[in-house]
């Protein structure tokens, strides 16, 4: 167990959890612990990752109070547990720290499946711990402990999907947290959640996938030049795919059905464009560019995304590239 020295909190602005465990030191994992610091909590951060690697590099970078080598350690004071690994390893983790978790915790997520993440958590837990699964709809295609950042949740949604019989006050208490870090927060129920979730974010990831895919069995055929004249558009699919494959893997496995639901949706609405470019049905084609350019203006006015040239990305020139 590693301990490093907390940093001096700022004046607490929520009723602030006083021991915080994070599951897994990814991407979101890692956010967290830098969030919680950015926005002076006075938090004591216990962190636990499976693999001693990462463990090392969060003592290094001094993402934690707390490095601790195994789960029981890491729960057993927390008033907070964050699971922040992919949602096929919930079930494990759960059994293993249930046991061991002190009365009164509050135990959530990051995953981004919800039903499953209830299934999974909710029989290993005691009636004394309460389960609060959420998702924070944040990210990028970088993974493990360097890859995280302080803003990540600003200005983004953490949709909270509590089962009925949660008390309403955990339910604040950690609505309370993730406003604190900076996110929109919602409540929504599980089922609906995976279903929304499957049309914003996991069949856009799995035909980025079969896309990429594609041009990679295509890049033989056309003499590397898939790669070399890779257009926006392209580029733009290559990021998400590549996000973490482990986590995509138990997303696609684990809501299946609303994914094959909006999959099917999703095949026909592919075969009526590709039959209105068949028979050169420019009205068609047109009205359906027209209605998806005004989703792109909607989600820039709610604050989701950003209008400047070339989606807020950097093009360095020659006298900038290659600079940190």
């Amino acid at each position: 167990m590693t301990q490093a020295t907390p940093p001096t909190a700022a004046a607490c602005p929520v009723d602030a959890f006083g021991t915080l465990a994070i599951i897994g030191l990814g991407l979101i994992g890692s956010s967290i612990a830098r969030a919680v610091r950015a926005a002076g909590l006075p938090t004591r951060i216990v962190a636990h990752d499976g693999a001693p690697a990462v463990r090392a590099r969060v003592a290094e970078l001094g993402l934690a109070d707390v490095v601790a080598n195994d789960l029981a350690t890491a729960v057993q004071d927390a008033d907070l547990v964050i699971l922040c690994t992919p949602v096929g390893t919930f079930g494990a983790l759960a059994k293993g720290f249930g046991p061991h978790l002190k009365a009164g915790a509050i135990v959530s997520d990051v995953g981004s499946v919800k039903a499953a993440a209830l299934a999974a958590i909710a029989p290993h837990l005691p009636d004394h711990a309460t389960l609060v699964p959420a998702h924070p709809v944040a990210g990028t295609e970088n993974s493990g402990p360097d890859a995280g950042f302080a803003a990540l949740f600003r200005n983004r949604w953490c949709i909270l999907t509590p089962p009925a019989e949660a008390p309403a006050v955990a339910v604040e208490r950690l609505s309370d947290f993730w406003r604190a870090l900076g996110a929109n927060v919602e409540l929504m129920d599980a089922a609906h959640h995976d279903l929304v979730l499957a049309v914003t974010s996991h069949v856009p990831h799995l035909i980025a996938y079969t896309i990429v895919g594609t041009a990679s069995d295509l890049e033989e055929v056309t003499k590397s030049e898939v790669i070399k004249f890779s257009a926006g558009g392209f580029r733009d699919f290559t990021r998400i795919a590549a996000s973490d494959p482990t986590m995509w893997r138990d997303v696609f496995l684990t809501n299946r059905d609303a994914v094959l639901e909006i999959l099917q949706r999703f095949n026909e609405d592919l075969t009526a464009l590709q039959r209105a470019i068949r028979w050169g049905d420019g009205e068609a084609l047109f009205n359906l560019f027209a209605r998806t350019r005004d989703i792109r203006r909607t989600i820039i006015d709610a604050g989701q995304d950003t209008a400047r040239p070339d989606f807020g990305r950097e093009d360095p020139s020659p006298a900038t590239a290659g600079q940190a």
